[in-house]
């Protein structure tokens, strides 16, 4: 056996076969039940004509339907792809041509979109229409139903070896720019991305060692809240499974953070994994309501990754979780988790993420060389050991984000940090979205962060705008709280306590909702036309 996902997944499914393994809405399915529906998947997708290396687009809700399509792709040797649900058209058609989708699940609310474009993705060959709560019913020319497909296919394990290189796609947006895939041999991903089977100790060293460790192991029962779409939510719900435990999804399209905490009490779970500040607020705002009464006391966790959590947000939530560790997690679809911080909620802390990294990850100078510890200087962190081969069908940006420096291979996908004398790294951004004002450079999450502290503002997102003085100024984009309407001169004095004065926004927008991407992360490009647009 090598380190493959679908074979460490049968591994654990006939050591732990009766345990409970995705827990969604109304469906419950054992580790027994998940494989037999993932083998007839494979099967009525393989009977189609979708084998080994076809790209499989999964543009769905989160629920089971997410987790078997994948399950089944990886027991294919065929390549599961991310799609955003969000998507219109004209995105919908963009990333399907770019990543060369051939088969195409789909909820049936989303058929609209799917039938404006199938005719014009080259590769597809193949839809299947998922039900959801939609009163329609999807209905599109030559679309096989999600479920007859399963009950047509055949339950039996009798699929070709599969391999360590075998491959898995994670497309993703970032903050700018269009969509790129990122590509994952399974062996990276177990590593980099499921922490080696092992959460937070050391990655075991035989595939054949996974089903000892969900037999003896800590099981953990992981709510992803955010979308599928994003990939640490992806990764989230793995390394559930990997530890034999549960993964409960709070199935459809829409966050409930009620939802969420109900499904904590009903189904004992041990850890929330979400994205930011979005996530996080409607749950501590739940959990603050007059007469909230929900059972926490399983909850061991609650992990932050894409977005970093504001101390308000922070304090919120341990104020009503005191047995609870919030953390934030660092990573990215290039790298997997990097990362952890454990400060904690109250007192003095850093302006930007301060995190406690792995021994692969470091910080490189111009020179190619790790930067000194404590020097000050300004760097781009970079990744090495279990990276991924580079960016689908990119071979531009590829070389410019995976490179070779003295016979090690880095991952560098453009984040500026520094390492302070302690050996950890501070984040401060993408240098994409870095701010120069006047020769000085400006971090927008460091200037958010300040700036969503203020019991004025309830979100907040900064860019760059032309300045014929400085070159730029620091433009904020806020969302207030309900029944306030915050000025720069209300917001200043504050910031400037938190802040150095070139950092403080010259300029501010009131908006009623902050735009963000699915997965959490701020939509630079929208605030930058919010923020142009008022000149």
């Amino acid at each position: 056996m090598e380190f493959n996902i679908a074979d460490l997944y049968e591994s654990i499914a006939d050591a732990i076969g009766d345990r409970d393994a995705v827990v969604s809405g109304d469906k419950r399915l054992t580790f027994a039940e998940l494989d037999t529906r993932a083998n007839r998947l494979a099967h009525a997708l393989s009977a189609r004509g979708i084998g080994p290396g076809d790209h499989i687009g999964l543009y769905l809700f989160n629920g089971h339907e997410f987790i078997e399509a994948m399950l089944a792709a990886f027991k294919l040797r065929a390549v599961p792809v991310n799609i955003n649900y969000r998507y219109v058209a004209d995105e919908l058609r963009y990333l399907c041509t770019n990543a060369d989708i051939k088969a195409l699940l789909f909820n049936t609310s989303l058929a609209e979109q799917v039938a404006a474009i199938a005719a014009e993705v080259p590769t597809l060959r193949l839809l299947v229409r998922v039900a959801d709560e939609t009163t329609g019913d999807g209905a599109l020319p030559g679309a096989v139903d999600y479920e007859d497909a399963l009950a047509a296919g055949s339950p039996v394990r009798d699929f070709p070896a599969r391999s360590g290189s075998d491959l898995y796609i994670i497309y993703t947006g970032g903050t700018t720019g269009m969509p790129r895939g990122v590509l994952w041999r399974h062996e990276d991903m177990f590593y980099a991305g499921l922490q080696g089977g092992r959460p937070g100790g050391d990655p075991i060293g035989r595939p054949e060692e996974l089903a000892d460790v969900v037999r003896e192991g800590a099981a953990l029962n992981i709510l992803p809240a955010a979308p599928f779409i994003h990939g640490a939510a992806q990764w989230a719900a793995w390394i559930a499974l990997f530890s034999g435990g549960k993964c409960v999804i709070a199935p459809g399209r829409s966050f409930s953070p009620r939802t969420v905490l109900e499904l904590v009490a009903r189904e004992r779970v041990t850890t929330i994994t979400l994205v930011g500040d979005a996530m996080a607020r409607p749950i501590a705002e739940a959990l603050a309501e007059p007469g909230a009464s929900f059972d926490t006391s399983s909850l061991f966790v609650i992990a932050s990754a894409g977005a970093v959590l504001s101390r308000t947000v922070l304090e919120a939530l341990k104020a009503r979780l005191p047995d609870t560790m919030i953390l934030n997690n660092f990573g990215a679809s290039e790298t997997g988790h990097q990362g952890t911080v454990y400060d904690s909620p109250t007192g003095e802390g850093p302006s930007a993420p301060r995190f406690s990294m792995d021994a692969t990850s470091t910080v490189l100078g111009d020179d190619g060389k790790p930067i000194t510890p404590g020097s000050g200087t300004i760097g781009k962190l970079a990744r090495s050991g279990h990276v991924p081969l580079g960016y689908y069908k990119d071979p531009e940006k590829t070389a410019q984000t995976f490179v070779a420096l003295d016979g090690v291979r880095w991952v560098i996908p453009g984040d500026l940090a520094t390492i302070e004398a302690d050996g950890r790294i501070t984040v401060f951004g993408r240098g994409a979205v870095c701010i120069n004002t006047g020769g000085e450079k400006v971090f927008p999450e460091e200037v958010e962060q300040a700036l969503k502290a203020h019991p004025e503002v309830l979100d907040a997102v900064v860019v760059g705008v032309p300045d014929p003085r400085w070159g730029e100024r620091v433009a904020a984009i806020v969302q207030p709280r309900p029944g306030f309407r915050p000025t720069l001169a209300a917001l200043d004095p504050a910031l400037r306590k938190q802040i150095a004065g070139y950092k403080v926004p010259r300029e501010l927008h009131l908006v009623e909702q902050v735009v963000r991407h699915p997965s959490g992360k701020p939509d630079y490009r929208w605030a930058k036309s919010i923020a142009l647009g008022s000149h």
